[in-house]
């Protein structure tokens, strides 16, 4: 402001300091950096090369000061209108299409962001903090979560609708040994339940094809190349649809979905709407607790 006014006086009653203060303020910033900035006398206000120098390069740092504090206001104002859900694709599939649809008539301005991932993943998402909750079926056992069950649902095995099983009410695993058997990798935690589920099971289909997705596995069974044992929630719904889910017994597999979100932290408003929504949509389904 003195450089802009080459005036201590002008400047100190736009600051709205006195003149003594403000130039003691400049004699401790000239003390700090070694150099005199200012040359000044009872007529006159003039830079210094040095005062010209930092002049510049003050300029630009309040520039970016500024522009710091602008993006960070518009971040947050952006973060306040966004709601960050983490899902298994199977359940997002099955849920979040008409819940949103209702969210939007309170919410209609509202950013939402759908990160379908793994179960694992979700579980990550939501423990960071980069997620305002999930939905998945990894969590029980984790520390400092809130895990809220809200179905249970059944493995089926997808086939296609001209495959010899697809007018069975049920098929057995050991029947299923003799099939084309797909199934998701050992990463997976789908994987990683059924194998839990199948450990003491004598007879175990052998897979012929692994996928990342559940989803890419209908999509196979679709192609006729095998059978896969998925989630009741990612068979398709259509009934013309080409693949279906026959039961899968001896043993039943079952996971459970739940609502999970960080206990030392509260769902913003629009957060928990959502998830309130979800929440009530899973009690129609016919295996809600």
């Amino acid at each position: 402001m003195v450089a802009e006014h080459l005036s201590f006086r002008a400047a100190a009653e736009e600051l709205h300091l006195s003149a003594t203060a403000l130039s003691r303020r400049v004699s401790q910033l000239e003390d700090s950096l070694g150099s005199r900035l200012l040359e000044r006398n009872t007529r006159r206000v003039e830079l210094t090369a040095a005062g010209r120098t930092f002049l510049a390069h003050a300029r630009t740092s309040l520039e970016q000061l500024e522009g710091a504090v602008t993006g960070l206001r518009d971040f947050t104002a952006r973060q306040n209108g966004l709601v960050t859900v983490g899902c298994v694709p199977s359940a997002a599939h099955y849920f979040l299409p008409r819940v949103l649809l209702e969210f939007r008539v309170r919410y209609p301005q509202m950013l939402i962001r759908i990160m379908d991932e793994s179960a694992t993943d979700v579980l990550g998402r939501v423990v960071r903090g980069e997620a305002d909750f999930g939905l998945t079926f990894l969590g029980a056992q984790e520390p400092g979560l809130d895990y809220r069950v809200v179905l249970r649902e059944s493995y089926v095995l997808a086939v296609r609708r001209d495959h010899r099983f697809a007018r069975r009410k049920e098929v057995t695993w050991a029947e299923v040994c003799d099939e084309r058997f797909m199934t998701v990798t050992n990463t997976s935690g789908n994987r990683q339940l059924l194998d839990t589920a199948l450990a003491n099971v004598a007879r175990r289909p052998v897979a012929f094809f692994e996928a990342t997705r559940v989803s890419t596995l209908v999509g196979l069974v679709e192609a006729g190349l095998g059978v896969a044992a998925v989630p009741d929630l990612a068979v398709p719904t259509d009934p013309n649809a080409a693949v279906i889910g026959v039961p899968l017994i001896k043993p039943t597999v079952h996971r459970q979905i739940a609502l999970i979100a960080r206990s030392d932290r509260a769902l913003r408003p629009p957060a928990k709407h959502l998830y309130d929504l979800i929440r009530a949509a899973a009690k129609d389904f016919k295996d809600a607790p």
